[in-house]
């Protein structure tokens, strides 16, 4: 279980929000909700640990995520609103890298199969570079349908620049991430067909 208590965020000189809690538990998928600027991405990097609160516990399965963040980052995945991939690597490519800087040491032929799922079975050789913005997502996307094992997925705006069809697709892997014992926080602007409407959390509620 994630736990969050007393959370507060300070950007500059700003702070954003404070006694922000929330607790996600297996089976749970989260929207995080709010105006532009109110903070939603900082809080989802203060929960992955990216960046530090300026007051509060996070809490993964009770203990301290700053004392066991190998353990934490072990059970997260995490997907930030950029694409975060290399223009002049393939989607192949950037995949097998990305996996393999996270830890996960898997074949090509998973990696295709993960590639062909998101859509990009036609692209996997080019480089990223000629890919379309909604193809450049998918590439990064691709890591939810190798990351199984990871029990916490927090994903920033995962639909931007994906079609019906992918939106669709990519709201039913995070369903069947979530009825096989996972958990979901993400943040989008998007409505997306969750056979389970997500809990909603407003970030709003919490601003200073």
């Amino acid at each position: 279980m994630l736990e969050v208590e007393h959370l507060a965020c300070l950007k500059g000189d700003r702070l954003l929000f404070r006694d922000l809690a929330l607790r996600l538990q297996a089976g749970e998928l989260l929207r995080v909700a709010g105006a532009n600027g109110v903070g939603k991405t900082s809080l989802l990097r203060l929960v992955t640990g990216l960046a530090l609160p300026e007051a509060g516990d996070i809490r993964w399965s009770a203990r301290c995520i700053r004392r066991e963040r190998e353990a934490f980052h072990r059970e997260l995945l995490y997907l930030g609103h950029a694409p975060a991939i290399n223009d002049l690597l393939s989607p192949l490519e950037n995949l097998r890298f990305a996996c393999a800087a996270a830890g996960d040491e898997l074949s090509a032929a998973a990696c295709v199969q993960a590639l062909e799922r998101i859509g990009l079975a036609d692209q996997l050789d080019l480089p990223a570079r000629v890919l379309s913005q909604g193809q450049r997502r998918r590439v990064g996307l691709a890591r939810l349908f190798l990351s199984a094992r990871r029990k916490l997925w927090v994903l920033d705006e995962p639909f931007t620049a994906l079609d019906v069809k992918a939106v669709a697709d990519l709201a039913q892997a995070l369903t069947e991430h979530c009825a096989a014992g996972g958990m979901v926080m993400l943040t989008t602007h998007q409505d997306a067909p969750f056979a389970v409407p997500p809990r909603v959390l407003d970030v709003g509620a919490y601003a200073c």
